[in-house]
C-alpha cells in the first residue's frame, strides 16, 4: 500500500460534509478507531465488546433525547497514525460526528489534532473525541484541545500514585524501567524519574530502556539486561502483547523482581507468569475490579455473563454515559452544544463521583493499586485469565487527591 502523507489526510478532512444533520429520529453513530488486525488487534477487539455493552444498556432503557439509539461504528487504526486518519476521514465522510480511541497516544495525538483543524475549517459540522484511554499527559496540557475529552487518568496522574507506593516500600532500593518507545512510554519514563527523585532519592535507576511498539517478539535480552542489573523492581507502562510478551520472558529466565505496571489486567498477563504473579505484580488503574457495591456487581457481572471474559476497564461505560448525559443535558447532538455541557460535568459513577475538569478536560476520578492474590471470594472475588488468581485493591486514592497543575490554555470556538 502506497504511503499517504500526514498533510494529506489532514486536508482530506476539509472535503465537504456528505450528511444531514442529526435530529431526533437518527441514530447517534460513534466512530470507534483503534487497532483491529496486527499485533494488537485482541485489545481492540475487547475495547468493541466494552462499548457495545455500555451502548446497548442505554439504547435498552430508551437511549437519548426521548428515543434516539447510540450506534457503534468500528474502523482498524492498526495502532498506526496514518492508518487511524484515513479512518477518520471515512467517518466524517460518513457524517459522524462522535470519534472514540484510546489505544496509543501516538495516535490519539494525531486524531485530536486532526479533528481541531477540522473543526476550525468546517465549524458548521464539527467533531468531538472522547479519548477512553490514551494518556498522555500532553493530550490535556501543551496540546489540550476544547474538542478533546480524556475519560482515563493520564500517565503522570496514574505515576504518582504508582510512586506513592513504592515510596512507602522499604524492599525498593534499584528500578528498571522498560517502556514502549512513543509518547506514552516515554511519558511513563520520565514521570518514573523525575517522581523517585522526589519521593525517594536513594532509589537508584538502574536501567532504563524504550523498545519498539509492537515489534519485539523475544524480551529475552531484554530481561538478560534487567537480570544483570540487580533491579528488584520493574517499572513498565507496556500493553497488550508487549507486556505479556515481556512477563513471558521474566518467567522463563526465573526474574523474580517486582512488576508495577499500569495494564497488567490485561488478558493473557497472569497467564503468562502463572503463580509467579502472586503478590510480585502490582498495577494502577481506575477501575478496582471487583465490584465495591450492587450497582457494579450487576455491571461487571453482567458483561462476565455476556462475553465469558473478564472486564478490564470501566472508561467505556462512563464514557457513554457521560455523553448521553450531556446530549439530554444539551438537548442537542450538535457537538459543540455537548462539549459545553460535558464541562465541568460530576456524574456517580460505579465506584464514586467523577468530574470532567473545565480547564483541561481531564476527567478526576479515584485510582486503585492492586496487587495480584488468589481467588478467595471476597476481596478477590473474579478469577483473572481463568487462573485461579486476581486483583485485590491495596489502595484507593480519592479524585481529589489525583488531580494536578495543567499548562493547557485552551482555546475555544466563538
Amino acid at each position: 500500500m502506497r504511503k499517504i502523507k500526514y498533510e494529506w489526510l489532514l486536508a482530506a478532512l476539509a472535503v465537504g460534509w456528505m450528511s444531514v444533520a442529526v435530529n431526533a429520529a437518527d441514530t447517534v453513530k460513534i466512530a470507534f478507531i483503534d487497532p483491529l488486525s496486527g499485533p494488537f488487534a485482541n485489545v481492540g477487539e475487547m475495547e468493541v465488546r466494552a462499548y457495545q455493552y455500555a451502548i446497548d444498556m442505554v439504547n435498552a432503557r430508551g437511549g437519548v433525547l426521548g428515543g434516539t439509539k447510540l450506534e457503534l461504528v468500528t474502523f482498524d487504526s492498526k495502532a498506526n497514525p496514518q492508518d487511524a486518519l484515513l479512518a477518520l476521514s471515512k467517518a466524517r465522510d460518513d457524517g459522524i460526528r462522535y470519534i472514540t480511541q484510546g489505544n496509543s497516544s501516538a495516535v490519539a495525538a494525531a486524531l485530536s489534532d486532526a479533528i481541531s483543524k477540522n473543526n476550525s475549517r468546517d465549524p458548521d459540522h464539527p467533531m468531538l473525541f472522547l479519548n477512553y484511554a490514551a494518556v498522555d499527559p500532553a493530550l490535556t496540557n501543551d496540546r489540550c484541545s476544547f474538542w478533546h475529552f480524556r475519560f482515563d487518568a493520564d500517565a503522570d496522574m496514574k505515576m504518582s500514585a504508582m510512586t506513592d507506593t513504592i515510596a512507602s516500600t522499604p524492599s525498593v532500593k534499584k528500578v528498571y524501567l522498560i517502556n514502549q518507545d512513543y509518547s506514552f512510554g516515554q511519558a511513563v519514563s520520565k514521570a518514573a524519574r523525575t517522581m523517585l527523585a522526589q519521593k525517594r532519592p536513594d532509589i537508584a535507576i538502574v536501567g532504563d530502556d524504550l523498545h519498539p511498539l509492537g515489534k519485539v517478539k523475544d524480551f529475552s535480552p531484554y530481561i538478560a539486561k534487567i537480570k544483570a542489573s540487580g533491579a528488584d523492581s520493574i517499572i513498565t507502562g507496556n500493553w497488550g502483547n508487549d507486556l505479556i510478551l515481556l512477563i513471558k520472558a521474566s518467567r522463563e529466565a526465573g526474574l523474580t523482581t517486582e512488576f508495577y505496571t499500569y495494564y497488567a489486567n490485561s488478558p493473557g498477563t497472569l497467564t503468562a507468569l502463572g503463580d509467579a504473579a502472586v503478590g510480585h505484580i502490582k498495577n494502577v488503574h481506575v477501575y478496582p475490579v471487583n465490584p465495591t457495591n450492587d450497582r457494579s456487581a450487576k455491571y461487571l457481572g453482567g458483561y462476565r455473563d455476556r462475553y465469558k471474559e473478564d472486564y478490564i476497564q470501566s472508561q467505556h461505560g462512563v464514557t457513554i454515559e457521560m455523553l448521553v448525559l450531556a446530549i439530554d443535558k444539551a438537548r442537542s447532538t450538535d457537538p459543540i452544544k455537548v462539549a459545553r455541557a460535558l464541562e465541568g460535568m460530576t456524574y456517580e459513577w460505579l465506584y464514586g463521583p467523577v468530574q470532567m475538569r473545565a480547564d483541561n478536560h481531564q476527567l478526576i476520578q479515584p485510582l486503585y493499586i492492586a496487587s495480584v492474590q488468589k481467588v478467595d471470594g471476597k476481596d478477590v472475588k473474579f478469577d483473572h485469565d481463568k487462573t485461579g488468581m486476581g486483583w485485590k485493591a491495596e489502595r484507593r486514592i480519592d479524585g481529589k487527591d489525583t488531580v494536578m497543575s495543567t499548562t493547557c490554555k485552551m482555546e475555544r470556538p466563538q
